[in-house]
């Protein structure tokens, strides 16, 4: 119990002293531990703050930039897009113009190949490799190239289209950028090239028209000019009575000849009678009595008349037999020349009527 009660030990006054100077020295100490701490606290506080600012101005400004850039390709894509969608359009109402040239070529065609079909129909020596039949085979030949040459191109236009379909530059990138002006390049040139084809492939069927035409005209004058001798071998002027049948020049060399030939016959008939009676004179005096039976010189006239007489009746009938075979020889020349004329006329009919007035619906325009 006493010792419980004993009284704490007692520090003399230099250990207390020493005890405070130490209390006082880790205080100090530890005010600058803290002192310290909080400098250093505070700098890296700053140094953070400023850093973490730096970096979202960095972070900021990138973000900027890559947005920038983002707005700069997504405008050049929408600026292609733009041009791709009109070209496109452009595009597609050069392929109506190719389509609607591809469809104008077919009446062309079918009218050269009917002309050339209408023109078998012709007769005779009419039925000839002319200049209107060369043209005509010219004109098929140059339709189908140009056909061909429309549909190939069609094709073409058909891909390019297909190529530069919208659809395609959704994914915003440089390389769609850059393949969207080449197929845009592209259209552009294939545009440039079908212009030159369609206005080149018009006027190739437009001269070559021209010329078929001219070759048409020509041919139908000269076929006009050459019934037109023919008519006038036959004589201008037709019959009165017939006139879609008889032809008065020839006709009345016919009719002059018939004349001729009556008169070759009339004369053959009216010798018949004096050449009877001088036969029958020197039968009679050939029944003279004796001395009187004498070659006199009535026996001699009457043997020179019925020479006379039987010559001439030859001869007439030699130029008789001459003027009916020179009859038939006109009949026939009559026969040959209508016919003739009826082949010009059938000709004239063909290219004048069926073919140059079917050409009339042709008109070739620029698409």
């Amino acid at each position: 119990m006493a010792r419980l009660l004993q009284a704490p030990p007692k520090f003399n006054p230099s250990e207390w002293d020493i005890a405070n100077k130490m209390q006082r020295a880790s205080t100090e100490s530890q005010k600058s531990s803290s002192e310290r701490t909080i400098a250093e606290s505070q700098r890296l506080l700053d140094e953070v703050e400023k850093t973490t600012r730096k970096t979202q101005s960095d972070v900021n400004k990138k973000i900027e930039q890559r947005r920038e850039e983002i707005k700069f390709w997504k405008q050049e894509l929408d600026n292609k897009l733009e041009q791709i969608v009109h070209e496109t359009e452009v595009l597609l109402s050069f392929k109506t113009r190719l389509e609607k040239s591809l469809e104008s070529c077919e009446e062309p065609l079918i009218v050269a190949q009917k002309c050339l079909l209408n023109r078998q129909r012709r007769a005779g020596i009419d039925l000839v490799h002319d200049e209107v039949e060369q043209e005509l085979v010219k004109e098929v030949e140059v339709l189908q190239g140009v056909i061909a040459l429309l549909g190939r191109t069609l094709e073409q236009t058909n891909e390019q289209i297909s190529f530069v379909s919208p659809e395609d530059w959704i994914d915003f990138s440089n390389v769609n950028v850059e393949k969207a002006e080449k197929q845009r390049n592209n259209s552009l040139a294939l545009r440039a090239l079908i212009d030159g084809i369609l206005s080149q492939t018009a006027n190739d069927m437009r001269k070559q028209c021209e010329a078929v035409n001219v070759a048409f005209r020509s041919r139908v004058k000269e076929v006009k000019d050459a019934k037109h001798k023919l008519e006038t071998l036959l004589a201008m002027r037709q019959c009165a009575t017939h006139p879609s049948t008889g032809f008065v020049k020839v006709m009345d060399e016919i009719a002059s000849q018939e004349k001729n030939i009556a008169a070759l016959k009339k004369a053959i008939a009216d010798k018949e009678g004096p050449v009877k009676v001088a036969q029958t004179r020197l039968e009679a005096r050939n029944h003279r009595p004796s001395v009187e039976l004498c070659y006199d010189t009535v026996q001699y006239k009457l043997i020179s008349e019925v020479q006379e007489i039987t010559k001439n009746i030859q001869r007439l009938k030699d130029t008789l037999a001459q003027a009916e075979t020179e009859l038939k020889g006109l009949s026939r020349r009559q026969l040959s020349l209508e016919e003739e004329i009826q082949v010009k006329e059938n000709t004239l009919y063909i290219d004048e009527v069926l073919c140059m007035q079917m050409r009339e619906s042709v008109y070739i325009k620029n698409f």
